[in-house]
């Protein structure tokens, strides 16, 4: 295995933070514009995912209910519902025909009858599970999101095409937006995070930056760039300088408690996906503790030649 299942578990997360704080203009700014509701679903979805052992609709409704989770319609109400949903993708990335009846609850839960919103979350679902399996291929990956997709009256599949093409040709990043100008605003974003994303597929730091150019709805972009980056190169492949940059500030309006909460959850939804983690011995440690590392805020220790190691 290239990379362990828990480092791109956290490495999606952290990459959904980092690509929306970096695309904000660091954290300065971005308490002013981020998209505070999908984190909090990833919370209370983890959590449920954890002490249930499974995807449970009710529980999910329940807990985004008693967490005050409150999302506003547009652009931002479909991409923080796609977001939020990455603790399903996350559980059952082994199972597709879990994840697809799994996610299009997900949908059903928004009380949304939205084919877009569904297509593209099954869409960012379907990657992140061939990354986790480590069965992502450029090559064959946008003709297997389409079978999954199946018969939809959408047209996603024809900006997936579209996309796949513009990828082939190695079309520049202002060529691409052009492209996708007149689609749907989700439609638009999610092109063009698919392309930040496949168009350089190794390189975590050249993908999110990528996304940050973008013209419009650069935040949204930058978080799914990050999301689904972070799944494929895991935590290694984000450059340490840059998970320093969660913990420059301690501002409450940071939560960056909740931020380590996240991290801590991932580690705890793996462990039970894999059968080895009891919620009943470990539920105060989830819940209370903070995993700071991969944020930086405790010193990391490592072992190279001389003048190797440096910031990125």
């Amino acid at each position: 295995m290239r990379y362990s299942l828990v480092s791109r578990a956290r490495g999606s997360i952290l990459g959904a933070l980092l690509g929306e704080c970096l695309a904000c203009g660091g954290v300065e700014t971005l308490h002013a514009t981020s998209l505070h509701e999908w984190k909090k679903m990833v919370i209370v979805g983890t959590e449920s995912l954890i002490e249930l052992g499974r995807f449970d609709v009710n529980d999910w409704i329940k807990r985004q209910q008693q967490a005050g989770i409150i999302l506003e319609g547009g652009t931002h109400f479909s991409s923080q519902v796609i977001l939020g949903a990455l603790p399903i993708a996350l559980f059952s990335h082994e199972n597709t025909i879990k994840l697809r009846q799994s996610l299009l609850r997900m949908v059903e839960i928004c009380q949304q009858d939205n084919p877009i919103l569904q297509d593209w979350m099954l869409a960012i679902g379907y990657t992140i599970a061939q990354s986790l399996t480590e069965k992502l291929t450029p090559v064959t990956l946008i003709p297997q999101i389409i079978a999954f997709l199946g018969d939809t009256p959408t047209q996603v599949p024809q900006i997936l095409l579209k996309l796949n093409n513009l990828l082939e040709k190695q079309v520049g990043l202002e060529t691409t937006q052009a492209e996708f100008s007149r689609e749907e605003k989700l439609s638009k974003v999610m092109a063009m995070a698919f392309y930040c994303f496949l168009g350089t597929l190794e390189d975590f730091r050249l993908s999110v930056g990528r996304a940050t150019q973008v013209k419009s709805h650069s935040v949204l972009i930058g978080a799914f760039t990050g999301t689904l980056s972070g799944a494929y190169n895991g935590v290694a492949g984000i450059p340490v300088s840059w998970r320093f940059l969660l913990s420059k500030t301690q501002s409450a309006r940071w939560q960056l408690t909740n931020f380590s909460r996240m991290l801590k959850l991932a580690d705890a939804l793996v462990a039970t996906w894999s059968g080895v983690y009891d919620p009943g011995l470990h539920q105060s440690e989830f819940r209370e503790e903070e995993w700071t590392i991969a944020l930086g805020e405790k010193p990391l220790g490592a072992i190279a030649a001389p003048r190797v190691i440096r910031l990125i």
